[in-house]
């Protein structure tokens, strides 16, 4: 007997409907202040472009020990659409489907997704909500994280990796966002090696899950989530907000946006904005505000490692990384996790063709046998390794301070720099006058009638012969002194000579970063 068509589109139907979940399932997310799967893929693309596949995979299980059950899907919503008009893939765990544990088929379908984005050169997303490994599934489901993992490694530096984490991220999940380029977290999500009560039962400490693997403690304390929003629906806008910077793949350039700020804008502000006495703290977000076009700054990283500040910008219409020591908190001086945190950014710049403006303000790097212990020397020196593997443009502003090694560090010419500028202002020496003087002329100060006074004349001198911008000048360590006013339009000019550098290193399989 021959099925009239209406009968395999109502079969059809059926079959999607199962694989959508039902009204219970939403209730449940609702109820926990969280979107469904669907919703949030609905939210992070442009409206009407979503389209999915795999939507009728189903696991080699009909059912589990314990009597639950999957359905069409598996778990996750896998597919393509638009994002600003751009196309994206993305991996959506759905919380309602077996606590959106991860089995054979689940991953595959993530994993099918990935090379999908690697071979049609667009972003991948993965929306994070799963209680990690399906028991059930066994050593299936192990290899299956392992499959996930390897693709996010070849994925490393091709294409934009953004994990955003929803909901429950435990086990082996976390392992995938961390070798992902961003990760974002909601105050209402967490992720962890192991749950509270694992480490009850093993350290004998009580820990709740938001002081274990919160998105305050991630954001603040471990560094392992970039941006932490209030719910899903600001953390989605804040991943397209975030994409608008970024290119589809490491061959494209980062989207233009044709300016409306003017680039031969001055800035006169600047010279009350950073105080010439170099003791003196100021914001450095406020000199990026004034440079940048329309004062627009996609900061990364804000609350972790506050003494670095990291992000993204437009100069001339061009998408810019912005590294910039921060005056407001350990006085600017550079320490582990700014170390970390600069590099991982200078490297994620470098590998998606975006220019990097340095703005330099720094006394040196932190002193202490903390940070001696905690090898300030190995995660220094990948900062150095990050400037000097970047083949991107390097621009580089010193603001006021540039003393000692972490001037060597910051984009010098030494690291192929490209064209670098000071204020008139700024010192730029091993160390500040005063502790020269203290070292340097030490008896001559002891010995002199008036003690204090000498120290000053000293100082003085010290400045006038060493601690100034027109050493370095002299030496062609710096391009050119410029004024304060005049930093929006000397960057801009550099960067539209600089966009055009070709710069490769000596072949080789690839260089031994410092660990």
């Amino acid at each position: 007997m021959i099925k009239e068509m209406q009968h395999y589109k109502d079969d059809l139907q059926e079959r999607r409907d199962i694989a959508e979940g039902t009204a219970q399932d939403a209730a449940r997310q609702h109820s926990k202040g969280r979107l469904t799967a669907r919703e949030r893929v609905e939210l992070l693309f442009d409206p009407g472009t979503f389209n999915e596949i795999d939507s009728l995979v189903t696991p080699r299980y009909d059912s589990y020990v314990g009597g639950k059950g999957s359905r069409y899907g598996d778990g996750v919503i896998t597919g393509f659409g638009l994002v600003n008009g751009r196309h994206a893939m993305v991996a959506s765990q759905d919380a309602n489907v077996m606590g959106g544990s991860l089995g054979e088929m689940h991953a595959n379908k993530i994993v099918k997704a990935m090379r999908m984005a690697i071979q049609y050169g667009c972003p991948f997303i993965a929306l994070n909500d799963s209680g990690g490994a399906r028991i059930q599934e066994g050593v299936d489901s192990l290899g299956g994280y392992a499959k996930i993992f390897d693709a996010n490694c070849e994925a490393s530096g091709v294409i934009p990796q953004i994990s955003v984490i929803m909901g429950a991220c435990a086990g082996g999940a976390v392992y995938s966002p961390a070798l992902t380029d961003f990760v974002f977290m909601t105050e209402k999500s967490y992720m962890f090696i192991t749950g509270p009560q694992v480490v009850k039962a093993v350290m004998q400490e009580d820990v709740t899950f938001e002081e274990l693997g919160g998105g305050l403690m991630h954001s603040q304390e471990s560094g392992v989530c970039h941006f932490l929003t209030s719910d899903d629906r600001e953390c989605l806008l804040r991943v397209r907000e975030l994409l608008s910077y970024l290119p589809s793949n490491n061959k494209e350039d980062p989207p233009y946006v044709r300016p409306v700020d003017d680039p031969n804008r001055r800035t006169p502000e600047l010279e009350h904005v950073v105080p010439t006495d170099p003791h003196k703290p100021y914001d450095v977000r406020r000199v990026i505000h004034s440079v940048v076009d329309d004062g627009r700054f996609f900061e990364v990283h804000q609350l972790w490692a506050e003494n670095m500040v990291v992000g993204f910008a437009r100069l001339n219409g061009y998408v810019v990384g912005i590294v910039a020591n921060q005056p407001m908190v350990l006085a600017g001086c550079v320490d582990i996790k700014a170390s970390i945190k600069a590099t991982h950014f200078i490297r994620i710049c470098d590998a998606y063709n975006i220019p990097v403006i340095t703005l330099q303000d720094v006394p040196g790097f932190l002193p202490g046998k903390d940070q001696e212990y905690g090898g300030i020397i190995r995660n220094g020196a990948r900062m150095i390794y990050a400037y000097s593997e970047a083949t991107v443009p390097k621009l580089m502003v010193i603001l006021r301070k540039s003393y000692g090694g972490a001037y060597c560090v910051m984009s010098s010419k030494g690291l192929r720099g490209d064209l670098l500028y000071a204020w008139p202002n700024a010192e730029i020496a091993v160390m500040g006058a005063e502790g020269a003087v203290n070292i340097l002329f030490r008896k001559e100060v002891q010995e002199a009638e008036d003690p204090e006074a000498k120290r000053q004349e000293l100082t003085e001198q010290y400045e006038k012969q060493f601690n100034n911008p027109y050493v370095a000048a002299s030496r062609g360590l710096i391009d050119e002194v410029i004024q304060p006013r005049d930093t929006r339009t000397a960057l801009v000019r550099a960067l539209e000579l600089t966009l055009s550098k070709r710069e490769h290193h000596a072949p080789k399989k690839h260089g031994i970063s410092p660990m």
